[in-house]
């Protein structure tokens, strides 16, 4: 499981990577972060779990872990790490960008494809310390007046915290709104909500706004109406949802700054 403790500033790094060069670079750019970190390397999956084993993984912070090694490859090793007791935050660091979405199914707080740069790196370490205190899940808030939704359906009223809902999707005269749990109709304007809810909302498609965070990844996709364009996905959620071309730079913005 994922520690509920929040990471102070500095933090204990495990950088796994085959490749002594590049252990050194990261290990040079952790540097230039903040050289009050404490890190450690490991050159394969043996090597970092004997390290991890030690102490369940509480004494280890984050993993900067690299995906092509010999014997065991870094995914592989990523769901041992997520199993221990307390298991260190991940992020990815590869010269190959197609594992992406497998590194996110995993629960990756980043994925960073190789040269890595100073200003990337240190985006991730953030991401890192803000998600320390949540876990991986979209956290969730006390549903108040000004952060929830008001659905009314079959003869009830609910309140659904804007926490919980993944996206939202104008679909004729309604707006389908979901959370990882179901979906609830309402029946605003699409634009409307936008307005009332920009700090929760980004527009990604004419017809679709999805919760900020809860983005997990922007990749290439096809769609039988469309033709070939982008897509994301978000935490919570299987299913892609298509981006217009025209979003596809503020969707790139907003993840980058998760």
């Amino acid at each position: 499981m994922r520690r509920s403790t929040k990471i102070e500033c500095t933090m204990h790094i495990l950088i796994v990577d085959d490749e002594q060069l590049a252990r050194s670079r990261l290990r040079t750019l952790l540097g230039d972060c903040d050289a009050r970190h404490q890190v450690s390397e490991a050159a394969h999956a043996a090597e970092a779990l004997a390290q991890l084993a030690i102490s369940g993984g509480r004494a280890v912070d984050l993993v900067l872990l690299d995906i092509h090694m010999p014997g065991q490859d870094g995914l592989a090793l990523a769901q041992q790490i997520r199993a221990l007791p307390y298991a260190p935050a991940i992020v990815f660091v590869t010269a190959h960008a197609d594992h992406a979405l497998s590194a996110f199914e995993l629960d990756a707080v980043d994925y960073l494809t190789k040269p890595v740069r100073l200003q990337r790196l240190q985006q991730a370490l953030a991401k890192v310390q803000r998600s320390a205190g949540q876990g991986a899940t979209i956290p969730s808030t006390p549903p108040t007046e000004g952060d929830t939704l008001l659905i009314q359906e079959r003869g009830r009223t609910e309140r659904v915290p804007l926490a919980e809902v993944l996206y939202l999707r104008a679909e004729q005269k309604y707006v389908t709104v979901r959370t990882a749990a179901r979906s609830y109709v309402v029946d605003d304007a699409l634009a409307e909500l936008e307005t009332r809810h920009a700090a929760h909302f980004l527009r990604v498609h004419r017809s679709t706004l999805v919760a900020r965070r809860a983005l997990r990844v922007l990749e290439r996709h096809y769609d039988a109406a469309e033709g070939e364009g982008w897509a994301v996905r978000l935490h919570g959620l299987t299913e892609p949802l298509p981006v217009s071309r025209r979003q596809v730079a503020a969707v790139r913005e907003a993840l980058a700054s998760l």
